[in-house]
């Protein structure tokens, strides 16, 4: 017999059984917050054209989405605390849903501001899911397999993010500019706009349908691990003593210019690869051609973790953001298939930032490493902030000269790896 943080004393077949049960539900969770993550990728083109917006005004989407990362880590952390991981998932899956049921209203409503609220309440699903399934990933097993499970993981969430664009193109995008909406008559052009917004509502209540059952499955497993987050001394407040080291600060710095650069490239890239210029796709196959730049990320994350185990982590940092610095440069300079492919390359160099990232700005905590870490999940509010400058540079110029605003956040990644290169020792 053996103790198990999954309901006590148990043989250990049974517990095992448990753990791959459970391990299954977390990778699953892993996937539905990589797709919804992905998915507004095409949402901002489509909410781009339905409302004649600017480029600044569509990459709202992403703040939307990414400052509730800012509003809601430290919150989830609490929350978990408080009521252990399983049920904190369930409220954060219910959460998830109840977002994603309100692009009803929204499409009804056919008002942009409303899409925006919309997608903010399922981001505080997604950040408080998100929260919950890496700490929660490392009780489902041995310490030493814990990397393993999380690198497995990983691969499920950029299976998610692949995945989705392709399916959104076609359910979303798929009469995007098919009709000229110039030659419609106003009332026409209401009732075009409020079929297309229709296919955004339709897509997120399916979601929402999905979502709501693999709730209730983990609800019905709620009672199968008993471990629960110790409750923590420190406030969020102290926690802000961790900035005082340069390390971890600059690390946090470069995590919100990582996510805000990658985050923005994405959301431009469907438009980009519409143009004349480049790739000169229709709105549809644009789209899917999205899961490219994130299905390069998948599988540069698996080439990487081989590379990290021979090279150091700093300097490997350093040469993926001076490579993605050097195909948005061939992009922006140049047209046709190599202006469209070479972006969507800058996918397979970003596969190994976060947790790299994540990593060397962690490295000596100690005991304090968790705080660390929520921290540095607030630091992804990044998706909030760039996109919206870039979406900014974009108005005042155009695309390709736009692309200076993620090369210059690479810029900073690139240097912080060179200054990370040596490890750090914990003193």
């Amino acid at each position: 017999m053996i103790e198990t943080p999954l309901g006590g004393t148990d043989t250990s077949s049974l517990a095992t059984a448990k753990v791959q049960r459970l391990s299954l539900f977390v990778f699953a969770l892993f996937f539905i917050f990589g797709s919804l993550t992905s998915l507004n990728d095409i949402l901002v083109p489509k909410l781009k054209s339905l409302f004649d917006l600017s480029y600044t005004e569509a990459m709202l989407v992403q703040s939307a989405f990414f400052f509730a990362y800012f509003v809601a880590s430290i919150p989830a952390g609490l929350l978990i605390a408080r009521i252990g991981y399983m049920k904190a998932a369930v409220v954060g899956l219910l959460t998830m849903a109840a977002g994603c049921l309100l692009f009803i209203p929204a499409t009804l409503s056919t008002l942009f501001p409303a899409f925006l609220g919309a997608l903010f309440i399922l981001a505080v699903g997604v950040t408080t899911v998100q929260v919950v399934a890496n700490p929660l990933l490392s009780l489902l097993g041995a310490s030493s397999t814990a990397h393993s499970r999380l690198t497995l993981a990983q691969a499920f969430n950029s299976l998610g993010t692949t995945v989705a664009p392709y399916i959104g193109a076609i359910l979303i995008l798929g009469a995007l500019n098919a009709v000229d909406t110039s030659t419609l008559s106003s009332s026409e052009l209401a009732a075009f706009l409020a079929e297309e917004a229709s296919v955004i509502s339709n897509t997120y209540a399916g979601i929402a349908l999905i979502i709501c059952l693999v709730a209730l499955v983990v609800w019905l497993q709620r009672n199968q691990l008993k471990s629960s987050p110790k409750a923590e001394s420190h406030n969020f407040l102290s926690t802000l003593d961790l900035l005082k080291q340069p390390r971890f600060a600059l690390g946090a710095a470069c995590i919100f210019l990582y996510v805000g650069a990658e985050v923005a490239i994405g959301s431009l890239l469907t438009d980009y690869l519409m143009l004349s210029t480049t790739l000169n796709l229709a709105p549809e196959a644009a789209g899917k051609h999205v899961a490219y730049y994130w299905g390069g990320a998948m599988v540069g994350r698996f080439i990487g973790s081989a590379l990290l185990r021979r090279f150091s982590p700093g300097k490997l940092l350093a040469f993926a953001a001076t490579m993605v610095i050097a195909l948005i440069s061939l992009s922006a300079l140049s047209t046709g298939a190599i202006a469209g492919w070479s972006l969507l390359a800058v996918g397979l160099f970003n596969s190994i930032m976060f947790p790299t990232i994540f990593t060397l700005a962690s490295e000596g905590l100690g005991e304090r490493a968790a705080e660390g870490s929520g921290l540095i999940c607030c630091a992804i509010v990044g998706g909030a902030i760039v996109p919206p400058l870039t979406g900014f540079a974009a108005d005042l110029s155009t695309l390709a000269l736009a692309l200076a605003v993620p090369a210059i956040c690479y810029a900073g990644i690139a240097s912080y790896g060179w200054y990370a290169r040596r490890p750090r020792i914990a003193g």
